[in-house]
């Protein structure tokens, strides 16, 4: 099939996903990682991984994203990158930078690697540590950063703000100006995973919020045109409106988890459908005839207010993760949605951000992996 061929109207994916291993040496109480990682035991080998991004190339996905878990576990890195710039892709690394070396930066670099987002989790070394649950990681960190401005890369940090690090909202923005960051997202953790299992420890206070939000735009107007750029992002469960969750179910991207699982979304394991396997079919035939991917396109399965509402092609009706994780039914308006007749979900949510946790804080856990069918490395040399 050409790739300016749609069938059934459906356009081809742009942005493909790949989290080649949820393997990780950080253990953040927000990851998005599944909290059920039976993939871990079952990771993709590289000739697989060749077929995926070969085949979703062939379908027309320009944008190409190496994420994890920590994509730097996987010693088929370099390879598979060189792979998807032979292809045409365009290559970020989304890591954590633990486990990067100069030897291993500079072969990404002779890979073709286009792109690195390097996060950290706080600003301070006591902080970030005690986030990630890693000693010394916000000094190799730092170093990491360092390496990527050597190698020539832009300069582009995440910070995931919580509860746990948003009093230091002016200090993340220190570093980064020090760092000579070009774009830096202050992330206000969303409520999957990990991070679902611990909200009542991450979730800020609408008046932490408000306060950071403030320290950010002055921060801005201090600029005057120089340094970072900053983008605040907020809390789903603060808002009035759902977001476009992923541009639209099966529109616009394609995530393949570690096992080869194909999903509309990074969260969508979590919903009780059956989601295909890269193992046993081709990416073109699940992407446009998959019950799974057909299942939330269009508007047809919309409940009211969801069917009558004059922004429902603005926000799909919201996050169908969310909506399952709040209500039980993944079929109902995203409860975001002061529309939505499950709004006051997220009022009863709110109001007690802030209040003592019930439970105990879980850091993220992951067995270890079965090793999977790699190619040779020949970098070693």
């Amino acid at each position: 099939m050409a790739t300016n061929e749609t069938p059934n109207g459906i356009t081809p994916p742009l942005w493909l996903l790949a989290e080649i291993t949820y393997q990780c040496p950080l253990h953040c109480p927000y990851c998005s990682n599944p909290v059920n990682m039976e993939e871990t035991h079952n990771e993709l080998s590289t000739e697989h991984w060749e077929r995926v991004l070969k085949q979703a190339r062939d379908m027309g996905a320009v944008q190409l994203g190496f994420s994890g878990g920590e994509p730097l576990l996987r010693p088929d890195l370099e390879h598979l990158v060189s792979y998807a710039r032979e292809l045409g892709f365009y290559t970020n690394l989304i890591t954590s930078g633990i486990g990067m070396t100069e030897k291993r930066i500079a072969r990404l670099k002779e890979a073709g690697l286009d792109h690195i987002q390097l996060s950290f989790q706080a600003a301070n070394a006591e902080v970030n540590d005690l986030i990630g649950n890693k000693r010394h990681s916000f000094e190799q960190k730092l170093k990491i950063a360092k390496l990527v401005k050597q190698y020539a890369y832009p300069m582009v940090l995440n910070f995931c703000i919580t509860a746990q690090n948003i009093h230091e909202i002016e200090e993340v923005m220190a570093l980064s100006e020090q760092l000579n960051a070009d774009f830096v997202e202050l992330a206000t953790v969303q409520y999957y995973g990990w991070a679902y299992e611990n909200r009542e420890h991450l979730l800020p206070t609408s008046a932490q919020l408000q306060d950071a939000e403030a320290k950010v735009n002055r921060y801005r107007a201090h600029q005057a045109g120089e340094g970072p750029t900053f983008i605040f992002v907020t809390p789903d469960y603060y808002e009035t409106r759902p977001k476009a969750c992923m541009n639209g179910w099966g529109t616009t991207f394609l995530t393949i988890t570690p096992d080869g699982s194909a999903l509309p979304c990074h969260s969508a394991k979590i919903l009780p459908l059956t989601f295909p396997n890269i193992k046993n079919r081709s990416l073109q035939d699940i992407w446009y005839n998959d019950f799974s991917f057909n299942h939330f396109r269009g508007d047809s399965w919309m409940p009211l207010p969801c069917k009558t509402c004059d922004e429902k092609e603005k926000d799909f009706g919201g996050c169908r993760c969310q909506a399952y994780l709040l209500t039980g039914d993944m079929y109902k308006t995203d409860p975001v949605c002061s529309k939505s007749p499950d709004h006051h979900v997220m009022k009863s949510i709110t109001d007690k951000a802030g209040d003592k946790p019930t439970k105990a804080l879980q850091y993220r856990k992951v067995e270890r992996a079965i090793p999977v069918k790699l190619i040779p490395d020949t970098t070693k040399a």
